[in-house]
């Protein structure tokens, strides 16, 4: 019981962190060409499904809660992914972090592969926010291959959106 209530705690405690922090986001940035790899901004919507996962073996003292994530992604990045997110909590409700990796299958501008997403957040009390999400070096596939950047998620309400500033090397 207590760890589902930790997990209740943290993740609605993230997800309304994220809320908060949404409009101290970075600008948009211009696509800009440097030699054979080009800096650009996908944007977008996307809906998300997270599930409880069954407990397993526990580590002495560690409080996390496990949730699959679910994604169907819309706008410049079209697509699904499928995650698993860690979440814990501190002593101090409000409190707590997560970290996630998440397997992308999309096509972005047209551009279609596999990349996975590492994410990292922490939180204190709703005061101090900090969320990165960054593409896995080198394991874009397809199309993506060579992809990097960071994705920022924006929540309003229970409308989720995006912006994922990325390189890739030019189409040949």
């Amino acid at each position: 019981m207590k760890t589902r209530f930790i997990r209740a705690i943290t993740l609605g405690s993230l997800f309304s962190a994220v809320a908060a922090s949404a409009q101290t986001q970075a600008p948009t940035a211009p696509a800009v060409k440097k030699g054979s790899v080009m800096t650009v901004q996908a944007s977008g919507t996307f809906d998300v499904k997270v599930k409880p996962l069954p407990e397993d073996e526990k580590v002495a003292g560690l409080k996390v809660g496990r949730l699959s994530i679910d994604k169907e992604w819309k706008g410049d990045m079209v697509g699904t992914s499928k995650g698993e997110m860690m979440t814990t909590g501190g002593e101090t409700e409000g409190s707590g972090g997560y970290v996630a990796v998440e397997a992308m299958d999309v096509s972005i501008k047209g551009r279609k592969g596999t990349f996975t997403l590492m994410h990292h957040a922490t939180m204190r009390a709703n005061a101090d926010f900090k969320m990165l999400i960054n593409v896995v070096p080198d394991s874009g596939t397809g199309d993506l291959k060579g992809i990097g950047g960071e994705l920022t998620i924006i929540i309003e309400g229970k409308n989720h959106s995006y912006k994922f500033d990325y390189t890739l090397p030019e189409a040949k």
